[in-house]
Order: structure tokens, then C-alpha cells, then sequence
């Protein structure tokens, strides 16, 4: 294989010291997955912009076998930052954080299929004067859509090393590297004139710049330009305030352009769209009208007005129907393990309080919520499948002409369609969302999303609402829908509550790039749903653990005399004392004192509620499966011999948890993303509030109609 003129001569001495590459790119260049091909080290993958919302570092090795640290920037379009992912990037290039060091070189990943729209960051970077290497990623579908893309060309017209790569494939990764191995990587030749009506003010604020902010000259150079592409770019939390000289400089500009009406800003940025114009029709060559693509095929169905919809329900309905049928027999297979284990332990261990505890509190603590990973499992498939293929973001699409009723758009449905899985990484992600509003409102709403922590709870009390063999599989994935759509439905409502109340504004125009189609990566989507499921086991075998012994310890002590029933045991227990102290909170909802015990234990964590029913109803005692556990809570009655788990009170759990902030997790995440206790325990009192007065309603309604 031939290597490229400026590879083939490079030579690293083995002495010496390789730098630190920032990996920068738009979003859904393939950043995150070149990153993953280049360390080894693995996260998150997704095809919908916005994925990488913080910093990730790494580790490659160069030619010679020495250690390269990459550090992997979220997702930018600009370095006049508009959302706080975008500022990270900006402020780590431009050497603002006092917690990332500056790279000392700049790793450009580029869409070969969106050439001019990606090289506005680039040419930006360039203007930074340091080492750049520019990454040509998805020729193949640039090839697709016949577009000849000249890399030898462009390398021309940047200056800079320019190298093709097909980062799903691991193509291009040996030039990629060796280029990276290079002590002598050129600067940049290419040259940009600043508009003649703006040059006189960069050349005096890069002055200011490098005289009174202590920049050096090309880093106050880009700075300059960077103040006139957007004046608010440079005080976003976390940069250095400008100098008083600088910002009188800078106003006076301002207040000049002004009178001359004079839109300084798009002067700027349509000057450097005509310099990158006028590279990408040198550099890509088009092979005449190819029609339509596949993807244009599809998206004519799937984000269509009335079949987008009708596709994005039937992928929601595979979903719940898969986890009920494809999950039935791994759960079996756990259900059996689960109660061999219990009863050789029973059999090995002479009975007494340390046998109780290993089975009554350990193995139904956590057997009680192991045997739902194969759900688990297939959640999280789905969702990596859907945004490795670029459907999340059509969905994201639809859902934007319902956003903007309550005041959000579609970007803000990303972070809502991540928080199915999980609650943090989708308020995390609402760090791609421009407006503070719209991103705090997402915040606040964004747990009412139904997270697969849930899933245990709804599977329990679906499989106690309607039990035996012989009930319909479509009744229960449609009883499970509905739990979705109701969580759904109530973060939109709250959404277009808040945004004309506490946080008002009107709904942004949502800009957002629809990728092509692609075959999902295998190895990712599979690699980020067994790491899903091993967060979720090592919960299990440590937070669940925990809380199923302490729980236990806290049903069997203080004991009662020895003729009374376990029963009796747990009322007059510490967790029984608990549980009788919110009984008359929770009675109109239709909940005793023991369902009381699972509400305040599952403040942990959602799943930690039904542990808690297998210890409280002693469900764990013969054997370790769901079976005694549903058997027990259909056994289970009121002092007066009424039946507890009623089909309605089954119901109005699962609805109590759809909109319960029920995740301590969640509370801290939150308070961090805000920067505040102010929002989290807002957040904790209108959603435990909210779920208490539909729960009345639902219950109380219900009970008057007879059920």
C-alpha cells in the first residue's frame, strides 16, 4: 500500500515527546467513532448530532510505538459558540479551561458527503496557526452519492495533511496514524483577506488582544474574529473577561457599524463561505444528477406527515412486543438458576438470621431484579440500533411539529428520546440545546420519560394486573405503551406549562441535519448494549445488594416473639414502623404501609422497589423467581381481608412511578447541570406532587366506578 507524499517522508525520532491532539468535527462527522478506532477505548455511538456532549481522552500509539493522548471534543459547527457543548470546544482550543490542557495539535474530522458545511469549522481552526491534520471520513458514502472528492487537491488549498478514511471500516487508520507520528507537521498556507470594511477592526482588536488580554498574536487574531462573528461568543461561563481597553475597542466598532447599518457579523461569516465555496468547487467533482439517494426514498415515508407517524409507532410496538417475547426465555433460564441457588444455599447453611439474610434478603433482593436484564438488554439494542442508523434523528424530525406546540423544537425531543433509556445521559445531553430555557424546561421534564429502571416495576405489577399464561401478549405490550405515552404526554404538558410560566420564551426554529441512512455498526450498538447492562448488573450487585440487606435487617429487627407471623414480624419491624408513618399520606392512593416500604426505598433507585416487595412479602423464601413474587402480592390483604394488589392498585403503581421522581441519581445529576439546588428539588416536589394527585384521581375515580 502507498502512502501519501507527506506520510511517506515523515519520520518520528524515538526520543521524541508526541503531542495532544484534540479531535474536533460537526456533529455526526463519525467523530466518536474514529475516536473509538484510534484508543480502543469505547463510548458512546450514536448517528444523530449532538452524541458527545462532554470531553473524552484517550490513547494511541504512534508509528514507533509511543503513547498519543486524544482528547475527543463534543460536536461543533462554529467556535462562535451558540450551546455549551460548542463552548467546550472552543474554550479548550483557544486554551480557557483551567481542567484540559491546550492541545498542542488539532485532529479535523470532516464529512466527505457535506465538504463546504464542515470546512467553515476548519477554516475557523486554521486561523488558530497550529498544526492541523484534516480526516476525509465516509468516502464510501461520498462515492455513493457520486462525489469525487480530490484529497491531494484540498491538501493543496489548506496546507495541511489531508487523509481519506472510512473510520466504521478502519480504512485510512494506518495513514492516520503515521501522520500523527509526524514532529514536523506543517502550518497552515491557506489564505483568507478579512472583508476590507472589518479588517481595520480585527487588526485593532487582535492588538488590544495581544497587548492588554496577554493572547498571542494568532490566538488574538481568531479571538478577534471570533468577537465580530458573534459578540457574546466570548462571555459564555468559564472564559476570561475581556480587557476594559478591549471592550471599549470593541464597542466602538459596534456603535460605528450601527450608524452605517453596517451587519458586521454576516459580513464575516459570508466572506468565509465564499473562500470555502470557492475550495469545495475545485476539490469535489460531481458526477452529474444521481436522482434521489436511498435516503431521500426513505425519508419520503418516514418522516412524512402521516406514515412517519405510523413508522414511528411501529417501531415503538416492535420494541414492547420484543422485550415481552424475545425476553421469555433468558428470563426462564435466570428464574431457574436464580432458584437452584437459593435452595443450595438453604441446603448448605444451617437455618438462623446469616441463612435468612443470604436468601431472604440477597438472592430475592437481587434475583428479584437480575431477572429482568434480558429486557434490559433488548431496550438498549434498540436504541443503539436506532441511532446507529440515523433513524433517531427522523424521529427527533417528526417530533418537532409537536415540540413547537408546547414551546420546545425537535432538538429538545433528542435528550427526551435518550431519557428512555436513562434519565442522565439524557439531561446531559441537553447541552446541544442552545436556549438555557428551552435546555433547563427539557431538563425538568426530562425524567417524566419512562427510563428502563422502570421497566422492572411495570413488568411486576402487569404481570400481577394480569395474571396466568393464557392473557393476550398484545394486552400487555399495549398496558405497557401506555405507561410510555402517559410519561410522554406529561412532559409535554409540563413543557408547555413551564414555557409560559416560569421560564417563558418562544419556541426556536429548529436547524438540524438529517444524516444518510447507514448499516448500523454491529460491534457498537452490541458494545454499548452489554455496557448498559453491566452498569445495570453491577447496580445490582452493589446498590440493589445493599439496600436488600440493609432492608432485610431493617423487616427482621427488632424481632417479635416467636409465635408471630412474618407477617406481624415486618409490621412491627423499623422498616414496618417506616411504612406505617407515610400509610395515612398514601392510603387514598390505595397503598398500605408495606407498598409504603417500596416508595421509600426506591428513592435509590425505581427497580429497588420490587427487591423490596420479594423481601417484604417473604417472596424469596422458597424459591428466587418472579412466580412466588407475583403469587405473594396477589395473596396479599388488607387487616379486613380485602385483596391489596387489586388489578386498580396495580395500576395506580405503575402510575405513581410514570411520574415519581423516584432517583436519587437523577437529583444529583440535575443539581450539577443546573448549578443549583434550587431546580432538583423543584423538580422532586412537582413531580411527587403530580404523582400523587393523578394517582388520587385514578384511584379514587375507579374505586367509584366499581373496579
Amino acid at each position: 500500500m502507498s502512502l501519501p507524499a507527506h506520510i511517506a517522508s515523515a519520520s518520528a525520532s524515538p526520543g521524541t515527546r508526541l503531542p495532544t491532539y484534540a479531535l474536533v468535527g460537526n456533529p455526526n462527522c463519525g467523530k466518536s467513532t474514529l475516536f473509538n478506532a484510534l484508543t480502543g477505548m469505547k463510548q458512546k455511538v450514536g448517528n444523530y448530532p449532538g452524541v458527545t456532549v462532554e470531553k473524552k481522552v484517550g490513547t494511541t500509539f504512534s508509528q514507533h510505538g509511543q503513547p498519543i493522548t486524544v482528547i475527543d471534543l463534543p460536536g461543533a459547527y462554529s467556535l462562535a459558540a451558540r450551546s455549551p457543548d460548542e463552548a467546550v470546544t472552543r474554550d479548550v482550543l483557544l486554551g480557557r479551561r483551567a481542567d484540559t490542557q491546550q492541545p498542542d495539535r488539532i485532529l479535523c474530522i470532516i464529512d466527505a458527503t457535506n465538504l463546504e458545511r464542515n470546512l467553515y469549522l476548519v477554516h475557523q481552526i486554521l486561523d488558530l496557526g497550529r498544526p492541523v491534520i484534516v480526516v476525509l471520513n465516509m468516502m464510501d458514502l461520498a462515492e455513493k452519492a457520486g462525489l469525487n472528492i480530490r484529497a491531494a487537491r484540498l491538501e493543496h488549498e489548506l496546507g495541511v495533511p489531508v487523509i481519506p478514511c472510512e473510520a466504521v471500516r478502519g480504512k485510512g487508520l494506518v495513514e492516520l496514524r503515521v501522520a500523527m507520528s509526524r514532529h514536523d507537521l506543517p502550518l497552515s498556507r491557506h489564505a483568507w483577506e478579512v472583508p476590507a470594511p472589518i479588517s481595520a477592526a480585527v487588526a485593532e482588536l487582535q492588538a488590544s488582544l495581544t497587548r492588554n488580554d496577554l493572547k498571542s498574536p494568532l490566538i488574538a487574531r481568531a479571538e478577534a474574529l471570533l468577537l465580530l462573528t458573534d459578540q457574546d461568543s466570548i462571555r459564555v461561563a468559564g472564559s476570561t473577561p475581556l480587557s476594559p481597553q478591549t471592550a471599549e475597542i470593541l464597542q466602538g466598532w459596534k456603535t460605528k457599524w450601527e450608524g452605517q447599518g453596517t451587519d458586521w457579523a454576516a459580513v464575516l461569516v459570508n466572506s468565509r463561505y465564499d473562500a470555502i465555496g470557492r475550495i469545495a468547487a475545485d476539490v469535489v467533482l460531481r458526477a452529474g444528477d444521481q436522482g434521489p439517494t436511498t435516503s431521500d426514498k426513505i425519508d419520503a415515508v418516514v418522516t412524512h406527515p402521516v406514515w412517519g407517524w405510523v413508522t414511528l409507532g411501529a417501531v415503538m410496538t416492535l420494541l414492547f412486543l420484543s422485550i415481552f417475547t424475545f425476553a421469555e426465555y433468558p428470563m426462564n433460564w435466570i428464574d431457574d438458576h436464580m432458584a437452584s441457588l437459593g435452595d443450595w444455599v438453604k441446603g448448605a447453611m444451617p437455618p438462623g438470621d446469616l441463612r435468612d439474610l443470604v436468601t431472604d434478603g440477597a438472592i430475592a433482593g437481587v434475583g428479584g431484579v437480575i431477572i429482568f436484564l434480558p429486557q434490559i438488554l433488548i431496550l438498549f439494542f434498540f436504541i443503539g440500533l436506532l441511532e446507529s442508523t440515523g433513524y433517531m434523528a427522523r424521529a427527533a424530525f417528526i417530533m418537532d411539529r409537536l415540540m413547537s406546540k408546547v414551546g420546545l423544537n425537535g432538538k429538545s425531543f433528542i435528550p427526551l428520546l435518550s431519557s428512555y433509556a436513562c434519565a442522565i445521559p439524557g439531561i446531559m445531553a441537553t447541552r446541544t440545546i442552545e436556549e438555557p430555557k428551552d435546555r433547563l424546561v427539557t431538563i425538568l421534564v426530562a425524567p417524566l420519560m419512562s427510563c428502563s429502571a422502570r421497566l422492572p416495576v411495570y413488568l411486576l405489577m402487569i404481570a400481577a394486573l394480569l395474571p396466568g399464561d393464557r392473557v393476550p401478549t398484545w394486552s400487555k405490550v399495549g398496558l405497557m405503551l401506555l405507561m410510555y405515552m402517559l410519561g410522554t404526554v406529561g412532559a409535554f404538558a409540563f413543557a408547555w406549562l413551564f414555557k409560559r410560566t416560569l421560564l417563558k420564551g418562544a419556541p426556536p426554529l429548529m436547524i438540524m441535519e438529517l444524516p444518510p441512512y447507514r448499516l448500523p455498526a454491529v460491534r457498537d450498538v452490541a458494545f454499548h448494549m452489554f455496557e448498559r447492562a453491566w452498569i445495570f448488573v453491577r447496580r445490582a450487585g452493589t446498590v440493589i445488594l445493599g439496600i436488600s440487606i440493609i432492608l432485610w435487617f431493617l423487616s427482621a429487627y427488632p424481632k417479635a416473639p416467636d409465635t408471630a407471623t412474618p407477617t406481624e414480624q415486618i409490621a412491627q419491624s423499623f422498616a414496618g414502623r417506616a411504612g406505617h408513618l407515610i400509610e395515612p399520606a398514601i392510603r387514598p392512593l390505595g397503598f398500605d404501609w408495606q407498598i409504603g416500604i417500596g416508595l421509600i426505598t426506591s428513592f435509590a433507585a425505581r427497580e429497588v422497589f420490587v427487591s423490596t416487595m420479594s423481601v417484604v412479602f417473604n417472596a424469596g423464601s422458597d424459591d428466587a423467581d418472579t412466580a412466588p413474587l407475583r403469587q405473594a402480592l396477589l395473596a396479599a390483604h388488607w387487616p379486613d381481608g380485602r385483596r391489596l394488589f387489586t388489578p386498580l392498585v396495580c395500576l395506580t403503581l405503575m402510575v405513581f412511578y410514570v411520574f415519581a421522581m423516584q432517583c436519587v441519581s437523577t437529583v444529583v445529576v440535575v443539581r450539577r447541570e443546573t448549578n443549583s439546588w434550587r431546580w432538583p428539588l423543584f423538580q422532586i416536589g412537582y413531580m411527587t406532587g403530580t404523582a400523587w394527585v393523578v394517582c388520587f384521581l385514578v384511584f379514587q375515580v375507579g374505586r367509584a366506578l366499581g373496579y
